[in-house]
């Protein structure tokens, strides 16, 4: 085992031969836009996601579906050939699933990837120095709770939904140095050496427990500080309406009870801007840290290949308090 729970990492990763490593992830959730479609692809991408923040390549899913009894299975082949839209694009292979009679629906993946046992990007590598690069813009919890409450604007919704729908994969790949040409069975396959494309420490997706929430994952598993700056970190259209108008979902007050206490804020970082730092994302962006010497590169590379990163913070030595956050 090379990674395991202890560090809450994004994926468990394990051993299997000098040269090649599995990493295993799962994720499902409840429906969080109106179209079915849509939905699947949405799950897909999330799944897929923590695949990608270790810095490895999906491989094969295996489907979990939570279905009312009576429900309409045009809905579901829907939601089945949204998710599979997703998996084609990464080039994973669903072969197989799972599904039960439940009275609310849910719908997600375990996927398993490969990677080189030496090129696995776990939270814990973080280093004093580095920069950190963000991927996606924040605010598709505030944005899908105004979905819910019947209140998001077409525009709000369409860039959350193309956020929500867009793979981790070029980023994770330009990180990486992509994959190998392919190999006997035809498919690409990733690379076989320890040798990384930039010096890219650690990387951690943002989901769930928002920005700050995995930025102290990130800062505690690698034992170090990080300085953010609130002004630079890029917020989807509507999310600060959507704070201000107070479509504030339960996870996003459950991340600020539990985080907020490791995080100092400077004076003059508008109130609406500190929540959307604790919101919970779905299929969010990556956050990379890379040492200085790369950064730039890094991020001109991400931009040209259409992957809109953007610095946000920088690495510190451990010290009090251990986020700061900055206008």
């Amino acid at each position: 085992m090379l990674v395991g729970f202890d560090k809450a990492d994004d994926a468990g990763v394990y051993q299997i031969a000098p040269d090649t490593a599995l990493v295993q992830t799962v994720d499902f959730f409840t429906p969080i836009v109106d179209d079915p479609y849509t939905f699947g692809q949405i799950a897909a991408v999330n799944s897929l996601s923590d695949v990608y923040a270790m810095g490895g390549h999906p491989l094969t899913a295996l489907a979990l579906v939570c279905f009312p009894d009576k429900g309409d299975m045009d809905i579901l082949e829907r939601i089945l050939a949204g998710g599979l839209s997703k998996m084609v694009e990464a080039g994973c292979t669903i072969v197989g699933g799972h599904s039960i009679r439940d009275d609310e629906l849910k719908f997600g993946y375990s996927v398993t990837g490969l990677i080189h046992p030496q090129r696995v990007l776990a939270n814990s590598g973080s280093r004093p120095g580095d920069r950190l690069l963000l991927t996606k813009a924040l605010g598709t919890g505030v944005i899908s709770t105004a979905i819910k409450k019947g209140q998001a604007e077409p525009k709000w919704i369409e860039a959350a939904t193309r956020s929500m729908t867009t793979l981790n994969k070029a980023a994770a790949e330009i990180v990486t140095g992509g994959l190998r040409s392919p190999g006997p069975a035809g498919a690409p396959v990733p690379p076989r050496t320890a040798e990384l494309a930039y010096q890219v420490h650690g990387m951690t997706d943002i989901t769930g427990f928002g920005l700050i929430g995995h930025a102290r994952e990130l800062a505690l598993a690698s034992d170090v500080s990080l300085r953010l700056h609130a002004g630079r970190v890029p917020l989807l259209d509507g999310a600060l309406e959507c704070v201000r108008a107070g479509y504030i979902p339960g996870g996003l007050k459950a991340n600020r009870d539990f985080a907020e206490c490791a995080v100092e804020f400077a004076a003059g970082i508008r109130e609406e801007i500190k929540t959307l730092l604790f919101d919970p994302q779905t299929a969010g962006g990556l956050l990379i840290s890379v040492a200085t010497a790369d950064a730039d590169r890094l991020a001109s590379e991400l931009e040209h290949k259409g992957v809109p990163a953007v610095e946000i913070g920088q690495v510190l030595p451990r010290t009090q308090p251990l986020i700061f956050v900055q206008p």
